[in-house]
């Protein structure tokens, strides 16, 4: 039986919360505030047209900055409301709903590897509890050969770095750099968030 992930466990307690998270970046980008800061730094680590997995899309903020920039893009997001804020703003781009402990796109007709996937905004502290190896792995499975994942999420919210790396190790990813920002300062102890980069490593037999 699937565990509910801690996103859905939120939505159960307010069911409001969905419509405000839209409606926050909503009201940030008109106020002109910067958003595109993640796909800004995937968007340089990709070739033109890469094919990139935004795995807790969301409501397609860096996925659908990324599908703009020219690359093929699959959002996937377990909330129903935020895929349909998704295929709103940017109904070119594949959005799909699917837990990410269930990831598989092959299963679903999106056949082959991805070049990088992205998973932003803290979505691996929102995973079901348990689960985040399995996700990971994943994800893994997902890359290209020598595709490459990035993640990033903050200090304190219940997932620590020190343990999401031992997990990451195990799914078969190696790292690559470990950034204290998405503008590429580095990252440091006692730094409050984490961008990691990894790619498959050399004994991944996927």
């Amino acid at each position: 039986m699937r565990k509910e992930t801690l996103w859905e466990a939120q939505k159960r307690r307010n069911p409001g919360h969905s419509a405000w998270y839209i409606n926050r970046f909503e009201a940030m980008r008109r106020e002109g505030r910067d958003l595109d800061g993640e796909a800004r730094l995937i968007d340089a680590m990709a070739a033109r047209g890469s094919r990139i997995l935004d795995a807790g899309c969301g409501p397609g903020r860096v996925g659908g900055a990324l599908a703009v920039r020219g690359h093929e893009v699959v959002g996937v997001d377990i909330d129903p409301e935020l895929i349909d804020a998704a295929r709103r703003d940017h109904p070119d781009v594949t959005w799909l709903v699917g837990d990410l402990a269930e990831l598989d796109l092959p299963a679903r007709g999106i056949a082959g590897g991805f070049d990088l996937i992205v998973s932003a905004g803290n979505v691996l502290t929102f995973l079901a509890p348990g689960t985040e190896r399995a996700v990971l792995a994943g994800l893994a499975a997902h890359l290209r050969p020598d595709g490459r994942l990035v993640t990033g999420f903050g200090a304190d919210r219940g997932y620590d770095f020190g343990t999401f790396l031992a997990d990451a190790a195990a799914a078969g990813l190696a790292v690559d750099l470990k950034l204290a920002t998405w503008d590429l300062r580095p990252f440091h102890a006692g730094a409050d968030f984490l961008v990691a980069v990894f790619s498959r490593s050399a004994e991944t037999g996927r």
